[in-house]
């Protein structure tokens, strides 16, 4: 279970890699196995300093959920602090990934939202995108500004910082990124071509019912980052 997951983190990786969402050894990747959200389960995560496209299995190290080394040569991510307060807040939550999606970071140090209400997969599946307050990054500041945030959303942009985006698999995690920075690059464009036109009230009712009858949430985070209330 284990080698397989590494294997699966290191395949993910080089995805992410291949797709730029990342350069040089920015972006970090982990993995809840063991005992779940228990104090007793073990974590994964990529080590410091080393690219995520040249990643290999026994790179990963293992921490506990106080951030404990508990096997590996190489030093633990920076972030390891952001990681363990997602896996606190989300006990649903089994992988985290935090890339430098360049598009969607670029929205944030405009300071241009993602989480309005135009794209209807997006409000359909992720609700919306919200984007944290600025804190410093691998500090505890910086995962504390996402704390609040992280709770109720699978996919955030931390201010100009990039992004974070959790599932219960590492697919599931990475297929939401990719489609944060879809998003990102489908608005750039609206922007260009003359600025992107919101969702009508009766068509965000709608997605809010739909994202309620596919299981994926109440709906109500949606109705919340439109402004829209229920009829």
């Amino acid at each position: 279970m284990e080698w397989q997951l590494r294997r699966e983190m290191v395949s993910i990786a080089k995805r992410i890699d291949e797709r730029r969402l990342v350069a040089a050894s920015d972006g970090n990747i982990s993995v809840r196995i063991g005992g779940g959200h228990q104090r007793t389960g073990r974590i994964l995560i990529t080590p410091s300093g080393v690219a995520l496209g040249s990643l290999r299995p026994q790179d990963i190290v293992m921490i506990d959920h106080d951030g404990r080394v508990l096997s590996g040569d190489l030093k633990k991510s920076s972030e390891f602090r952001l990681h363990l307060m997602v896996y606190e807040v989300r006990k649903d939550v089994r992988a985290v990934i935090h890339a430098h999606p360049p598009i969607a970071n670029a929205f944030t140090f405009a300071g241009v939202p993602l989480d309005s209400c135009i794209v209807p997969e997006v409000v359909a599946t992720l609700g919306c995108i919200p984007t944290t307050e600025y804190g410093t990054p691998a500090t505890d500041e910086g995962a504390i500004v996402a704390r609040d945030v992280i709770a109720d959303h699978d996919a955030i942009m931390l201010q100009r910082h990039g992004s974070v985006t959790v599932g219960d698999s590492l697919t599931s995690a990475y297929h939401k990124l990719e489609k944060l920075e879809h998003t990102a690059e489908v608005l750039l464009a609206a922007y260009q071509l003359g600025g992107p036109r919101k969702l009508s009230q009766d068509e965000i009712l709608k997605l809010a019912k739909l994202r309620e009858d596919l299981g994926i949430g109440s709906g109500d985070d949606v109705l919340r980052a439109c402004r829209t209330d229920r009829k």
